[in-house]
């Protein structure tokens, strides 16, 4: 047995379901079905109940029980009794549960030890022909129930324990990695996880995979999968160019030196001050960051803004001279916008080209705004006429700590935020988020693939 084999071997073993998970699991997804059929009784709708997912698919991981229940209404029902009815199914199946929402309002509670999610949507004959993004979910299910059999369930459960382990599973718009579905697409197509890791080991972005031929829509992603019940769709849509990179380095990696740890994840050490201040002294570098009060919103509201803020801000600081290095936001009770500057103080004075003398009519435009400013010229240098003007800042703390920050453009919720107050620590200052968030700034500065 090669050391890949030996490596694949004690993974699957450990996250393969055992006979008395798979026992409970179908006992309660049973007892969840009967009390969704008993709770369809009372609604004026022609409705039934199919599990979807990997546990319905025997995809799996140990200890990871997910249990989804579809409930499919008939297409012609208005959305707003779907939501009641979808509510009101799921309230009576799961009493102690709680009001969750995607696209529209589902309920998720825990049942007998599994984490349970009952979503209403519509019964279509397509999946073209869909109402809302969760109607395409039985038909995933079909097609792969049909497609995969125990091997490659098997290798899924590899692939995603891999993926867990390198920090690339998860369509969450925090992670933007690789979804289940798109797990088990990729196995299927490449027919087992060796296979599909030494292909991902040489793709060469942007990668298209259409499984069932479609040939029709054109996607600008660094990854494209076809969906095969949906040739409009890609499934690896949301999955981030830099995790399609990470699952190409690690794939490389466990097949030059097979071992069992990168199947399991694994956070840093957390760095604290002065471990900050060790990194900032060397790198030589001025990080700031504005840290305040987190939104109430889901990762899946919260990172995209987060994300869209940040790369905001830094693209002025970068219009303004003070060159970004990197970049990170993240969140628990405060959220935090750092970017690494290479300035630390500009000139107080910056160029500004006009246009060349022999352009007459712009020419004369440009000198007779600036003949009687404050500012240095205008003179001729070459062929045209420049000044040299006041900076509006000379500092990233002066331009972060003005209204001009909100010029920029920020997540809705996060500029509310910003308004109602935030702090921005400069320099040695960011060592003081080591207590809060020594995990991310260990990531940060101490970077892996």
């Amino acid at each position: 047995m090669s050391d890949f084999e030996a490596v694949v071997t004690r993974v699957a073993d450990r996250v393969t379901p055992d006979a008395e998970e798979r026992e409970r699991l179908a006992e309660a997804v049973d007892a969840l079905t009967d009390r969704i059929h008993d709770a369809l009784a009372d609604v004026p709708a022609d409705a039934d109940v199919v599990q979807v997912g990997s546990t319905a698919r025997g995809t799996w991981l140990a200890d990871d029980r997910d249990i989804d229940l579809f409930v499919r209404f008939p297409p012609d029902l208005n959305r707003a009794e779907l939501e009641r009815y979808g509510l009101d199914v799921g309230r009576s199946a799961l009493p102690d549960g709680r009001e969750e929402y995607a696209e529209h309002p589902y309920v998720t509670g825990e049942f007998h030890g599994f984490d349970v999610d009952l979503v209403p949507c519509y019964d279509v004959a397509d999946a073209t022909e869909i109402q809302s993004a969760v109607d395409r979910t039985p038909f995933h299910d079909a097609y792969l129930q049909e497609r995969l059999d125990a091997d490659l369930a098997h290798d899924v459960r590899l692939f995603k324990a891999f993926l867990t382990g390198i920090g690339a599973y998860g369509s969450d718009l925090r992670t933007r990695g690789f979804s289940g579905y798109l797990s088990e697409l990729l196995v299927l197509e490449h027919g087992g996880f060796e296979a599909l890791l030494r292909a991902a080991a040489d793709w060469h972005p942007p990668v298209r995979l259409d499984p069932e031929d479609h040939g029709t829509a054109t996607f600008d992603d660094p990854l494209v999968v076809i969906d095969p019940t949906d040739p409009e769709r890609n499934v690896a849509a949301v999955c981030a160019a830099e995790n399609v990179a990470r699952l190409q380095h690690y794939a490389r990696d466990l097949l030059a030196d097979p071992r069992d740890s990168l199947f399991v994840p694994s956070d840093p050490d957390p760095l604290d001050a002065d471990a900050v201040r060790d990194h900032l002294d060397r790198r030589g570098t001025t990080p700031v960051a504005l840290v305040f009060e987190a939104p109430d919103l889901v990762d899946d509201q919260l990172y995209p803004q987060l994300r869209k803020s940040l790369n905001g801000i830094a693209g002025e600081l970068d219009r303004r001279g003070f060159a970004p290095l990197r970049t990170a936001t993240f969140a628990d009770e405060r959220a935090v916008l750092l970017v690494e500057l290479a300035v630390e103080e500009l000139a107080a004075v910056t160029r500004h080209d006009g246009p060349p003398v022999d352009v007459r009519e712009h020419a004369s435009g440009f000198y007779d705004a600036y003949a009687d400013d404050d500012v240095y010229g205008p003179f001729i240098d070459g062929d045209r006429y420049v000044v040299e003007r006041e900076r509006e800042f000379t500092t990233p703390a002066a331009y972060l700590t003005s209204d001009a920050l909100f010029d920029v453009g920020l997540g809705a919720q996060i500029e509310t935020a910003l308004e109602e107050g935030y702090e921005c620590y400069v320099g040695d200052e960011v060592a003081t988020l080591a207590p809060e968030f020594g995990v991310e700034l260990a990531r940060y500065f101490e970077p892996t693939p």
